[in-house]
């Protein structure tokens, strides 16, 4: 499998009205950068079936784009689907971010 490809599979599991970041999902692909998640999603065309709308940056920011306006369609996407953002245009992680199983961790007691 391909890096994008194993980049493309976890993206897909993003679940609606949360988001990754771009270096989680490169730690949960393997053997890629966080710089190389950025690239596979601009690499998308129109039609995907990848919630690229999905993977933001590490500051809780979406990241802008060169030459282009899909910085404005991921947040109506974003919005669309529940996720806020704060007046500084920046979204919770900690409410937001999706938390896989194998992040997931029972409180020591």
């Amino acid at each position: 499998m391909t890096s994008y490809a194993r980049i493309y599979d976890w993206v897909r599991r993003v679940p609606e009205g949360k988001v990754a970041t771009y270096g989680q999902i490169a730690g949960l692909a393997g053997k890629c950068s966080a710089r190389q998640v950025g690239y596979a999603m601009a690499a998308l065309q129109d039609g995907d079936d990848i919630p690229w709308h999905r993977i933001i940056n590490s500051q809780g920011r979406i990241s802008q784009r060169t030459g282009s306006e899909g910085h404005h369609l991921q947040r109506i996407l974003l919005e669309t689907e529940g996720v806020v953002f704060s007046k500084d245009d920046k979204i919770d992680l900690l409410k937001y971010r999706w938390v896989t199983p194998t992040e997931f961790q029972l409180p020591k007691i």
